[in-house]
């Protein structure tokens, strides 16, 4: 019998190690002049540098620098006065240097930490985990494997290569070993993750698209026997690019290792491949055999060596924390948790904010974007910023609030905008969506619909007020929705003596 998730962590117990590989959004590569633009024809944005030509000379990125320390920095970590770069040894055809210039024994920043939320059965709990480096280092090109069902080079027929990634500045942030998460380790994981990429897109230092790459997860997890106080042998999964991913990831190396264990077999040190499609993990390539990448000091780089002073400006300069920040919107906004929790989980803290900015009632704002745009969104697998504009969405809500659009008008105004037919001032122009506010047209759809039910009239009359909304009912069907339902209320409760 196998093993399933429950099961699994009733018996062992997780460790993990998370490894972020964080894409800068600098204009130019780490030691060059190189442009770094996203999706630029294959090879077209490279030069002697990057290509690890004789006699090309690196240069270290000075905004680089500096946004490492910015990371570090909201990291609580302390910043190095002295760092410096090495050369990473190692064979691979994406690597044109055969070596990668990275920080090895001498990171530009140690000993951080990050807390991190997440929804346990008894309530919020907090996980502090701690971060042991972060450094920089050049991206490597990008290989893409022709032929064969994997996509991967093994089974392939030929190999394409664009160099236009490689010395694309980046930044790695490794934490220490996170024990004691137990079957939260999954929800840690995750919520470490959007953590820091929150943190990273507050202090503006890149763009963190996961799925475009600028920000991926290497997950190392170990199972251990509960209670026995020892580390097991950990798998790496590697290149995770979604939040969502990173939580299945988890979820599925501790069924697997679980299910290996349990039928007696060792578990192998080795890097694995998440698959999307099933959750699991495949083999990668072993990692048994300690690697010797031969680092030494990079001849041709001065060591890093930041003013204090500057460090201390650039501390100044942080934003606020995302943690403090969506405290203050919670009760600046009165959400429950619940409701703020799934503003966050789906990504609009931001957008809901922008929207209230430009004048929206922040409850009205939330709704929207969760409800019927979201809807919308997750039906095409498309954001739902990518639909509607904050501007329009704005606009729709602030012409309810003038009672110049009713909800069900506002819905049709939403569809429309979506539906391509401009913004919604040419919506409502088009199809006609105006509110019907003219009295004597209201009372003339009342008094036809009295004279269609008369009984029911009668019965609203003797003072039976809930009947009138069957009457309500028929004015707006009678204006095709465009009647504001409270003044046909008002005005037909006064023209029956109510």
């Amino acid at each position: 019998m196998s093993l399933n998730y429950d099961q699994a962590i009733e018996k062992y117990e997780p460790t993990l190690g998370l490894e972020v590989h964080v894409e800068l959004n600098t204009k130019s590569k780490m030691f060059c002049g190189c442009a770094t633009e996203f999706g630029a024809q294959p090879n077209t944005q490279t030069c002697p540098v990057c290509l690890g030509l004789p006699g090309a000379l690196p240069v270290v990125n000075k905004k680089a620098i500096e946004s490492s320390i910015l990371i570090g920095l909201a990291l609580n970590c302390s910043i190095a006065p002295f760092s410096r770069f090495a050369r990473k040894n190692y064979f691979y055809p994406d690597m044109p240097k055969n070596f990668q210039t990275s920080q090895y024994d001498e990171p530009i920043c140690i000993n951080g930490f990050l807390d991190v939320e997440v929804e346990t059965d008894e309530g919020m709990k907090t996980f502090r985990i701690e971060i042991e480096r972060v450094h920089m280092e050049e991206d490597t090109g990008k290989s893409l494997h022709v032929g064969g069902s994997t996509g991967r080079i093994h089974g392939a027929e030929y190999s394409l290569l664009d160099y236009n990634r490689a010395g694309i500045p980046l930044v790695e942030i490794v934490t220490k070993i996170i024990p004691g998460t137990g079957k939260y380790a999954p929800l840690v994981a995750r919520g470490y993750v959007a953590a820091l990429r929150d943190i990273l897109r507050g202090l503006k230092v890149s763009d963190v698209k996961m799925e475009q790459g600028s920000l991926r997860c290497d997950v190392n997890l170990s199972l251990s026997k509960t209670g026995s106080g020892k580390l097991g042998t950990r798998s790496e999964t590697k290149n995770v690019n979604s939040l969502r991913s990173v939580e299945r990831a988890v979820t599925g190396e501790v069924i697997r290792q679980a299910n290996r264990l349990e039928s007696g077999e060792r578990i192998v040190q080795e890097t694995r491949h998440f698959l999307e499609e099933s959750g699991e993990t495949r083999p990668g390539r072993s990692k048994e055999q300690a690697e010797d990448y031969r680092y030494f000091p990079e001849p041709d780089l001065v060591p890093v060596v930041p003013d204090a002073k500057w460090i201390e400006e650039l501390r100044k300069s942080l934003p606020e924390k995302p943690s403090d920040r969506r405290a203050r919107l919670q009760t600046a906004w009165n959400v429950p948790d619940k409701e703020m929790s799934a503003m966050v989980n789906a990504e609009l803290l931001d957008t809901v904010e922008e929207t209230v900015l430009l004048g929206a009632d922040p409850t009205k704002a939330r709704s929207w974007w969760l409800g019927e745009i979201s809807r919308i969104a997750n039906d095409r697998a498309v954001l739902p910023t990518e639909l509607i504009s904050v501007k329009d969405v704005a606009q729709v809500i602030a012409l309810i609030a003038s009672g110049e659009l009713t909800d069900k008008l506002a819905r049709q105004v939403v569809e429309g905008v979506i539906a391509g037919e401009g913004n919604p001032a040419d919506v409502i122009s088009k199809r006609g969506l105006k509110v019907v506010s003219d009295d004597s047209q209201l009372m003339k759809a009342i008094e036809d619909a009295i004279a269609a039910q008369p009984e029911t009239a009668e019965r609203v009359r003797g003072g039976n007020v809930p009947a009138a909304g069957a009457l309500i009912g028929a004015v707006m069907k009678a204006t095709g929705g465009q009647a504001d339902a409270a003044k046909v209320r008002e005005l037909l409760l006064k023209h029956l003596g109510q």
